[in-house]
């Protein structure tokens, strides 16, 4: 515990968003294969940690505003945008339209705040998080189009586009800065270099399957969502290789910034499934969604290890 806030949940940095974000969406995979209370079941242990994170983003805010600021600066802390938006949609998909619209309105009105801190403290050879900024703004696009499509308005269907595409060129801008040294001696979140190609792919799934647009927009928008999902996978293997060449066993909270790529490339690939109707992908959604599924089980018990473990050293200190 930390002495000085005497409340457990003051360890936790922002990159703990991670994990909602990662238990977020596997839960949103697994829905999308037919285990619908699996699915539940890892979506009320992602709220409830989401809760955790909010308490904690509040006090600091209150209590501890030169912290906050400080790690507010840093990709990480756009977490919280990314990971309250994967609860937005999988309360969408429940039906929970009304939840999925407030958590809308908190991330947008997060977003600008945490990006503009975030982007004004840039600089080269970043780590895999650079690549945040991305996904918090892709995250509100995939959010966008996906209550557009629950009927809340073809208004959140354009500010998807816009958002997607911006999504896109801050990618470009990203790997620009990227340290690609980490894809070798990465800790974990090196993965996101590819989990934002796949919620990039994602989004423009959402507005490849939207009624809204049709002739040549649809088929450039269908174009983009094949191009990004076979580019996230390329990265998927490129990552896959290293890890295998150079693996990195132990736990380590980057790692559930490895998970949520997992889970959203198995998503991105079902999605891309359904909105462009390409044989086979449906199949290897499936396949990469059990990949996300162990994953997270393994990251899960690895941090559940470490804990009891560091408990052992700490009583025989």
């Amino acid at each position: 515990m930390n002495r000085a806030s005497g409340h457990w949940w003051a360890e936790l940095p922002p990159a703990a968003g991670a994990a909602v974000m990662a238990t977020g969406i596997v839960s949103i995979g697994v829905h999308l294969i037919g285990h619908e209370t699996f699915s539940r079941v890892l979506l009320a242990a992602a709220v409830l940690l989401w809760l955790v994170l909010a308490v904690d983003f509040a006090t600091r805010l209150v209590g501890d505003h030169a912290r906050w600021e400080a790690e507010a600066d840093t990709p990480p802390a756009l977490t919280a945008v990314a990971a309250t938006c994967v609860l937005g949609t999988r309360f969408s998909l429940l039906g929970r339209q009304n939840l999925a619209t407030a958590l809308l309105a908190l991330a947008a009105l997060l977003w600008p705040l945490l990006l503009y801190a975030v982007v004004r403290h840039w600089k080269r050879r970043m780590p895999g998080g650079v690549f945040l900024v991305c996904v918090a703004t892709q995250a509100l696009a995939v959010l966008a189009a996906t209550l557009a499509a629950a009927g809340r308005g073809d208004w959140l269907a354009r500010a998807a586009l816009v958002l997607c595409f911006l999504g896109v060129l801050l990618y470009l801008e990203a790997l620009v800065r990227f340290d690609f040294r980490q894809v070798w001696t990465g800790a974990g979140d090196q993965w996101i270099a590819g989990g934002a190609l796949a919620i990039s792919a994602l989004a423009a799934a959402k507005l490849t399957a939207s009624p809204l647009w049709t002739g040549d927009t649809h088929t450039v928008l269908r174009k983009i969502t094949l191009v990004l999902l076979g580019l996230d996978l390329a990265w998927y293997a490129i990552l896959l290789m290293a890890e295998v060449a150079r693996p990195r066993p132990g736990y380590d909270l980057r790692r559930w910034a490895t998970v949520f790529p997992l889970g959203m490339a198995a998503v991105a690939t079902l999605s891309t499934a359904a909105a462009t109707h390409v044989r086979g992908l449906r199949t290897l959604g499936e396949v990469l969604q059990w990949i996300a599924v162990a994953a997270w089980a393994l990251t899960l018990g690895a941090l559940l290890f470490a804990r009891v473990l560091g408990r052992g050293h700490a009583a025989r200190e």
